[in-house]
Formats: structure tokens, sequence, C-alpha cells
């Protein structure tokens, strides 16, 4: 069967977009499947830097379809500015398709958002205030609005009115807000669709004769696996499922078609915002991860939390995926540590575990059991292959592997797509 599922093993930010970027030129679609704009891609590509936050990363092919599918939650506005700079860069965005399912981010979702977070004030979630889980929330209240209600204007207005009298409500009266007005937004949302028409498609269908006709499509997916609704260290999560159970199901097509479930794993581990983090290294070692990382998040700017890597989150991730491979990135980073830490337990509450432990109060008082390997000091950023590396970071990608129990199929040893080894089993 032709789809491959790619996704975050950890926090969301592990390279993602590169890793895509690379496995992209063997595929015919490219599929982002869930999230919105609070996540980002950045790809450097033939001396090009581009950040992507909602067009998938197979963009930058000619020859490959790219879809937004019905598990995205889409700011239009954002989306044909993306578009716009894409164009603007040269690249062809003539074949992206949009669905016709896909949940509108609309005005109201970034106030509700804003006003929320600050009124939780030190409990806040930290999130990136684009709107998603406010978007998120009224799709599952059923009162969202679809991309398929722009092209039909009394049915787009009617379901506005209802929805905007109640969040006018909410934002007055309890938040002391100003009402949001309606026509503003209908002549703007009418916009935004006819600009985006010649996109909009029936993805499923567009999916399913893909497949079908074994094409080979790439399913990729916003965030990490510890950031899962319902898997993640909620509620310190996103909105939304990035796991690869959820891949098909937003698709529109079944989970036989799926053969291959590549996990993206850091060398080290980050997080953005608040939540718990037991390798967190808050001392000068994080520092140099995050200044040699360039870790600052694609879409935020927000500063990147680092820390070493977390043998219990990659088997959890490997667990809830069935992971088939991984693609290990910015191994370049550790360069230059006299040792190289790695959390292969955590003891907590007087227990020993070697996955997430499955209570929340289990995993916030989670200590790590480390265990330290040789570093390097070698520059890796001209290697091409396995044996170009120092012997110590051949010995790094290995236990890593072991740890959890997946294949690394390919080593990132820095930010252009040439910078990526391919390593034999």
């Amino acid at each position: 069967m032709p789809a491959t599922v790619v996704l975050g093993t950890q926090w969301g930010d592990e390279g993602k977009g590169k890793a895509v970027d690379y496995l992209a030129d063997r595929m015919d679609v490219v599929v982002r499947y869930q999230g919105g704009n609070n996540a980002g891609h950045t790809i450097i590509a033939e001396g090009r830097l581009l950040k992507l936050h909602l067009v998938p990363s197979g963009i930058l092919y000619p020859h490959i379809t790219s879809v937004i599918a019905d598990g995205v939650v889409v700011n239009p506005e954002v989306l044909l500015a993306e578009m716009d700079d894409l164009a603007g860069a040269g690249v062809d965005v003539s074949g992206l398709r949009l669905s016709f399912n896909a949940h509108l981010i609309m005005p109201y979702h970034l106030e509700m958002e804003k006003v929320t977070e600050r009124f939780l004030g030190k409990n806040a979630l930290g999130t990136t205030k684009r709107g998603i889980g406010p978007a998120y929330a009224d799709r599952a209240s059923r009162v969202g609005i679809r991309v398929q209600d722009l092209y039909d204007e009394k049915i787009f207005r009617e379901k506005l009115e209802i929805v905007l009298k109640e969040k006018n409500q909410i934002l007055t009266k309890v938040y002391g807000r100003l009402a949001i007005p309606i026509e503003g937004i209908v002549q703007d949302y009418l916009d935004y669709a006819e600009r985006l028409r010649p996109h909009v498609a029936d993805t499923t269908k567009l999916l399913y004769e893909a497949l079908t006709a074994r094409r080979q499509v790439l399913l990729e997916g916003a965030q990490g696996a510890m950031l899962d609704l319902d898997h993640g260290t909620y509620p310190f999560v996103t909105s939304s499922t990035p796991t690869a159970g959820y891949a098909a199901a937003a698709g529109g097509f079944g989970p036989q078609h799926i053969d291959r479930v590549v996990g993206i794993t850091k060398a080290y581990v980050t997080r953005v915002g608040a939540g718990p983090f037991p390798t967190e290294a808050l001392d000068h070692d994080g520092d140099r991860m995050g200044e040699r990382g360039h870790e600052f998040g694609t879409t935020t700017g927000r500063k990147r939390r680092c820390g070493w890597f977390d043998g219990p989150v990659l088997r959890s991730a490997a667990r809830l995926n069935g992971l088939t491979e991984l693609v290990l990135t910015k191994l370049d980073v550790l360069s230059g540590f006299e040792t190289v830490k790695v959390c292969v337990g955590y003891r907590t509450q007087g227990e020993l575990f070697d996955d997430v432990p499955p209570t929340q109060t289990q995993f916030h008082h989670a200590e790590p059991v480390w265990e330290e390997l040789p570093g390097w000091d070698e520059d890796l950023g001209d290697a091409r292959e396995l044996d170009d590396l120092p012997k110590e970071a051949q010995q790094y990608v290995r236990f890593l592997e072991e740890l959890g129990g997946v294949p690394v199929s390919v080593v990132g040893v820095g930010p252009a797509r040439e910078q990526s080894i391919p390593v034999r089993a």
C-alpha cells in the first residue's frame, strides 16, 4: 500500500519540514492532515529559506499535488498570505488543494483565545494565540464554519449570525470586550473564498483515487506525539491529534492504505510553552543546544526549552504510532560536548518506568535515569555517509535505535536538504 505517515515523536519542532522535503521527491501527493498555523516547518532548499505554516512541505516539488485535508483548521487570510509569499519566491502553488470540509479559523476564535489565556494568568497553557483551540472546540460543538460554507452566502450568514451572537455575549459580558460586527467578517471571508476557489476540492475523493491508483501519498503531521490531545501531556497539549492513527481519518480513507510510519526525532529534545519536561537542561548545556540549534519557533519566534534525549518519550511514540523507522535530525548540534546524556527511564513516586508514566502526577514528578555516552568534537556538516561520522556519533545513533526499538533510516547533520545521510540497516 502506498501511504506514508510522517510525524514528530517529541513535543514538535523535530525538523519534520526538512524530513518531508527530503522524502517528497519520491511522492506524488503530500498531505497536511491536522493542526493549523500554530505550527511551522522551516526548509532550506537550493539556497532558499522557506517557512511554511499551512502549506504542505511537498509544495517545493512541481510534480507533487499538495493537499490540506479535513483535519486542518484554516485561517484563510494566513493561507493566502503564505501562498503569495511562496509565489513571490518562485514556487508554483497552483497544485495546492484545500478540503471542502476543513474548518475555518474566524476572527472571534483569535479574540477568544487571547482573552482566555490572559484570564488564566499563571495557569495559562502557553498557546500560540492563533485561534486553533477555539476553532477545534467549535468543530466539536458542531457550530464550526467550514470552507464549503463560504460558497453559499445564505448558509454562511446564518451560521455566522448564530455563533457570533453567542461569542459576543461572552466577549462583552464576561471579558468586557467590544462585540465583533458581522458585516466585516462576511465581506472579508467571501473575498477569501473567491481567491481560494481554484484550490478547493473534494480531497477525500482525490486521495482515495490516488491511493487506489497506487500513487505514493505522504501525510505529514504538525506538532508531535507528546502534544496529542489524548495521549500527550494533557492539558499542555495541542487541540488536535498528531498521532498516526488520525492521518487516515483526516484524509478520508481506511488505515489499510498506510504501510510506513516515519517518526522524526531530534538528537536532543525541545519544547515550547508550558508543561512537564523531565530532561530539560536548565544550565549552560541547554543554552548551548538552543544557540547551536537556532531553537526559536518557526511560527511564534518563541525560544524553545532544550534538554537531553528522552528515551521513554521515544518508546511511547513508537508504541502509539507503530513507527517503522526514524529520521534523526540535528545530530550536528551535539558536536563539542565531552559527553552526551540520554534518559533511559524515569523514577517517580517510588516506581521505575521505561515508558511515559500513565498519569499526569507521575509524569510531573518524574526524574530521569541517565546514561552518558562519549561525545565528539568534529563538525558533522560535510558528512554524507554514516561512516563519515566519528565513531562516537555513530555509537550515539545506534544507541538511540536500540533504545526506541526502531531503525534509523536518515541522519540529519545540518539544515540543508543535502545534509541528510541515508542509513543502511
